[in-house]
């Protein structure tokens, strides 16, 4: 794979945006962007947890219906899903029907629930790399970090699940801990 792909809109992106337009929006706009609020950061810790084993591009176009199903993921409203909304959701085929990462976003949930405004935030951003090192290839762009590891021990050291280093550091790369844009990306360069 190469490091780098030219849209047709002419622009030099890293080569995973491909020429997929949700995917390029998704680079373009999100992707490395300084992502903070506790709602934000629980939908997006779920949604990588989702990911798990799966390409991000079935979970980015399934998104509208995550955000849908889970009440724009408001902690408070899916902290209080029962069994019949497990059920309910292992039969709607616009998410990912597993019933492990299902039960895993609503114990979650319960546990932002449970902290204080903002901790959540905090927490996660406080294993942010003080100094990071922008890729100049893609080989150079590691799957976990020892700050991955720390934030995913923690994490579960409290509690959460489907946190594991790997999908951590895909958090961090995602909410903009870190910018992983290989050299010559137009955003690598913002």
């Amino acid at each position: 794979m190469t490091d780098l792909v030219t849209g047709a809109d002419g622009i030099r992106r890293c080569a995973w945006a491909g020429t997929d337009a949700e995917y390029q929006r998704y680079h373009d706009e999100e992707w490395g962007t300084a992502l903070h609020g506790d709602r934000r950061l629980f939908e997006k810790m779920s949604l990588e947890g989702f990911q798990a084993g799966l390409a991000w591009i079935t979970i980015l176009r399934k998104r509208p219906r995550f955000r849908e199903v889970f009440h724009d993921f408001d902690p408070a409203v899916v902290a209080a899903f029962g069994p019949d909304d497990v059920e309910r959701l292992m039969q709607d085929a616009g998410i990912i029907r597993n019933r492990a990462k299902i039960e895993a976003v609503i114990g979650n949930a319960g546990l932002v629930e449970r902290m204080a405004d903002g901790e959540l935030d905090a927490l996660m951003w406080s294993f942010a790399p003080v100094a990071h090192t922008p890729p100049r290839t893609f080989a150079e762009v590691p799957a976990v970090t020892d700050e991955s590891t720390a934030l995913s021990t923690e994490l579960r050291r409290r509690g959460f699940r489907f946190v594991g280093p790997t999908t951590m550091y895909a958090l961090m790369q995602s909410a903009g801990m870190v910018d992983d844009h290989v050299a010559g990306c137009w955003r690598a360069e913002v």
